[in-house]
């Protein structure tokens, strides 16, 4: 792998987190059954305090409350490491570096909703559940969010139901979308921070394809206090947006972490497994997977670095996060399918964790926006470009 156009201090962190996972986490990984979710305990505690120790914990979080407060950059290199596990496409290092708060909460959050949720959310590493999606969609939030929030007093009562909500399971709290004001309106949406145990919030758990199932949570009458209102009210749009934004880079590069331990194994494999009295690393059919697999892995990881140095340099963040996003996202899909080849029957089997990332990493190409918005995100911004440019 290319260290371009890493640091000399990114490089660092980049191998003490593949030390840690190697060394630390996929052993104690490997003392649980294969589609689990989290580590017990005795096994989880051990590795946060080491991930504390080593610098790499809420990787996400501002130093200052207890966090790494990695770049965006940093923050998809130690994405990309701690994805290399079984259940890393969705809970990196099996939960050992522990799951950020939101930047938005301390970007927008007042003083009361950082002392009380941010900072002990760092502490924990507790998982913080965001809800924006609806029965009625998810893609286009402007238009698709129906759960109204109506000011009583010093209370917003709350009703709706919010689909496919990932780390419920983890989560004592997360901030949750709704429309105060008009429909269709951007301006009126609203975001505020949810407490699951507050009365009129209850959750349906949804199987899916992938291991970590999401939830549905319904609201009934549910008292958010104003002073859980995050942000202005009306403003809820552009914390969800900036969200989003950063957070696709961070997402992308970890899918390309479960792929590139994906071919290492197959690489590894098809140098040692015969068949037909020669190497299958022997056959041109396996070699042209090997070097397709690896060309478009360092195209994707480049395009992910990319978009995380639009963040500190400039530009148009949306755009570059898009493209990592999708060009990550399928990529990764499409290596760990070659992989599954190579290995044959023994690629589908539960021994193997390739049959587990080929589910969650079909998952992947719709969450966080699917690969058809981010498509239609940049040819917007291509078109409207050229559309200025021939105006002029």
């Amino acid at each position: 792998m290319s260290d371009w156009p890493l640091s000399d201090e990114l490089v660092m962190v980049r191998d003490t987190a593949r030390r840690f996972m190697r060394q630390d986490v996929k052993p104690a990984e490997d003392q649980v059954e294969h589609d689990a979710i989290h580590l017990p305990d005795h096994l989880l505690l051990p590795l946060q305090q080491k991930a504390k120790d080593l610098g790499i914990w809420c990787i996400r979080s501002p130093a200052e409350y207890g966090g790494a407060g990695l770049s965006l950059l940093g923050q998809a290199v130690v994405a990309e490491e701690t994805a290399r596990c079984r259940m890393g496409a969705y809970i990196p290092a099996c939960g050992a570096i522990g799951f950020d708060v939101p930047n938005t909460v301390f970007e927008w959050g007042t003083p009361y909703q950082i002392e009380k949720y941010a900072k002990p959310g760092v502490i924990e590493g507790r998982k913080v559940f965001t809800a924006v999606t609806e029965p009625t969609g998810g893609s286009d939030p402007a238009r698709s969010i129906r759960t109204r929030a109506v000011r009583q007093g010093d209370d917003y009562v709350l009703n709706g139901t919010k689909m496919w909500i990932s780390g419920i399971q983890h989560a004592t709290w997360g901030m949750v979308f709704a429309r105060t004001g008009d429909q269709g309106d951007r301006g009126g949406i609203s975001a505020f921070i949810l407490e699951l145990d507050t009365p009129g919030v209850s959750t349906r758990r949804i199987p899916v394809l992938r291991a970590y199932s999401p939830y549905e949570i319904t609201l009934q009458d549910v008292k958010i206090p104003v002073k859980n209102l995050l942000g202005e009210e009306g403003k809820g749009f552009q914390v969800f947006s900036k969200w989003t934004t950063e957070g696709r880079i961070p997402y992308a590069a970890g899918t390309l972490g479960v792929a590139q331990e994906a071919l290492e194994m197959a690489i590894e494999w098809v140098r040692h497994r015969e068949t037909f009295k020669t190497k299958l690393a022997d056959k041109q059919a396996i070699q042209w997977m090997v070097a397709d697999s690896e060309m478009e892995l360092q195209a994707a990881r480049m395009l992910v670095y990319k978009a995380a140095m639009v963040h500190e340099t400039g530009g148009d963040l949306r755009y570059w996060s898009s493209m990592a996003k999708v060009t990550a996202t399928e990529t990764a899909h499409r290596v760990v399918d070659r992989c599954v080849q190579m290995f044959g029957a023994l690629g589908v089997a539960e021994e193997m964790p390739l049959e587990r990332w080929f589910r969650e990493l079909r998952v992947k190409r719709v969450g966080e926006g699917p690969s058809e918005v981010q498509r239609m995100v940049v040819a917007r911004s291509l078109l409207k470009t050229r559309s200025t440019v021939d105006a002029g």
